[in-house]
């Protein structure tokens, strides 16, 4: 990943354990990201879900297996990786539900967390490690605290000759 890691974090797998990682990486996008309050909502529920199946995926084949958050910032945007150790999947073999006006949705109780993660941020990638696998998710999003790197400067002062005459001067 580019960027910087901001944060490192090992949790049981064990479902009580996602409100807190939830509530961690929500925590370093408010404070160290500029995103509105609905980015950040959708970051938490794409979280929740990646680490839902991760917590299953290492509870199926290692259940003392901790799930392990990363979470990565480079000046335009916000990565965090989850983690697992379980048996792993083939994302381009999941088959998806059938479109919400399709009757035969009503037949699916399971399998929308990927789309739904797919849907709720700006960019995820599902890679299959030897063991495990890992999701990482992006969303874009300059610095909050006023870092501008990559912004474009302009220098104003020499500029009054386009302003109106009365306004010359102010």
């Amino acid at each position: 990943m580019q960027g910087a890691l901001v944060l490192e974090l090992d949790v049981p797998s064990s479902p009580e354990y996602i409100a807190i990682v939830r509530l961690v990486v929500a925590s370093v996008a408010s404070s160290r990201r500029a995103l509105a309050d609905e980015r950040i909502d959708d970051l938490k529920l794409a979280v929740s879900e990646a680490c839902t199946n991760a917590i299953e995926a290492n509870r199926s084949v290692s259940p003392s297996s901790p799930v392990h958050v990363e979470v990565w910032e480079a000046p335009d945007r916000l990565e965090v990786n989850i983690e697992d150790s379980g048996p792993g999947f083939d994302p381009d073999a999941l088959e998806f539900p059938p479109p919400i006006t399709d009757p035969e949705r009503l037949n699916f109780e399971r399998g929308l967390g990927i789309p739904l993660i797919k849907t709720l941020v700006d960019n995820a990638a599902f890679i299959r490690k030897e063991k495990g696998t890992s999701v990482r998710v992006t969303v874009f999003g300059g610095p909050a605290d006023g870092d501008d790197t990559g912004a474009i400067f302009m220098d104003v002062s020499k500029m009054s000759s386009l302003l109106p005459p009365t306004d010359r001067g102010r």
